[in-house]
């Protein structure tokens, strides 16, 4: 049987993924949580979805932008979480190379509209507590749907040369990607060539969506802040205050556990591999559990139409 780590290769017909490196005793184990946070984020982000459906009051911006961030959560924990499960329960390790990177365009497409709609979010906070009086004149419902369409086509975009330009590159080294998922940078690794105009352009695109929309949210909320601490009493302000709590929740989820992840993967060297992918996967599978958690808890409107849900009796 020919030793995969050796074979000469320009184009793999497969790649291996390794799951998490050392751990391979314990993935049944391991599947436990990653079940759980798959079926708690796939359960949540449905929830969500149906509760602002059957809510009239809910038809509103802020909770379309929930929606859109419900479906990305879907997509996000999809595309990670059955392959994942396959490997450590059936020992499925084998993974097309088209379908690898069809795995990678949607994770980075996903992960990018994730940060774009929380950019959305910010933007919408800014305009209910900045200029309250001309919030519906501003957000309405075509104004949304161009938001959001300019969210998915920059993903989609910014996305989309990543798999045309590891496509491009020649495989010698080996084929096994010690992961259980097809990272960008774990395939770029693999490849035999200089791979400079891959790792750059990764990093134009961590630029574009880190960099930029925390830029914008920080902005945004700059001004929030300063429109708080100008309102008269300590009630209207923690109460203005509480509007945007959720969302800020769900922004600290996001952009914290993504920024620890980047930095232990450039200068934690002396860190365990199985640490470094343990840690890349709670970075992608945490926000789209925590995201209807966080939203079905803190906001007060789909909190209580949840219970109303649940304890109506009859027509």
């Amino acid at each position: 049987m020919p030793d995969s780590n050796t074979t000469d290769f320009t184009s793999p017909s497969t790649f291996i993924l390794q799951g998490i490196p050392g751990l391979e005793a314990a993935h049944v184990w391991i599947s436990i949580p990653f079940s759980a946070m798959y079926a708690i984020a796939i359960l949540g982000s449905f929830t969500v979805l149906f509760i602002v459906k059957i809510e009239p009051s809910l038809h509103e911006p802020m909770y379309y932008f929930l929606c859109m961030l419900a479906v990305t959560d879907l997509v996000m924990s999809t595309s990670i979480v059955p392959k994942t499960l396959s490997i450590f329960w059936f020992n499925s390790r084998e993974i097309d190379f088209s379908a690898c990177l069809t795995q990678m365009y949607f994770i980075h497409c996903a992960s990018a509209m994730e940060s774009g709609i929380f950019v959305a979010m910010a933007l919408d906070r800014y305009v209910a507590i900045c200029h309250p009086l001309r919030h519906s004149t501003i957000l309405t419902n075509p104004m949304v749907a161009k938001i959001g369409l300019a969210v998915v086509l920059r993903s989609g975009l910014l996305a989309l040369p990543l798999p045309f330009l590891i496509r491009q590159w020649p495989y010698c080294r080996t084929n096994i990607i010690p992961e259980p998922f097809c990272s960008h940078i774990a395939v770029v690794k693999l490849a035999c060539a200089d791979t400079r105009i891959s790792s750059y352009y990764g990093l134009f695109v961590l630029f574009c969506v880190m960099g930029l929309d925390v830029i914008f949210i920080s902005m945004s909320y700059t001004q929030i802040l300063r429109a708080i601490f100008k309102l008269p009493t300590k009630d209207a302000r923690l109460k203005t205050l509480g509007t945007c709590t959720s969302h800020l929740c769900v922004i600290l989820g996001f952009y914290i556990p993504g920024l620890f992840s980047s930095l232990m993967y450039r200068f934690g060297q002396n860190v365990a591999v199985h640490f470094h992918v343990l840690i890349a996967n709670m970075c992608l599978l945490l926000p789209p559990m925590l995201n209807p958690i966080i939203y079905g808890v803190m906001t007060r409107q789909i909190r209580d139409r949840l219970l109303r849900l649940f304890t109506q009796k009859g027509p």
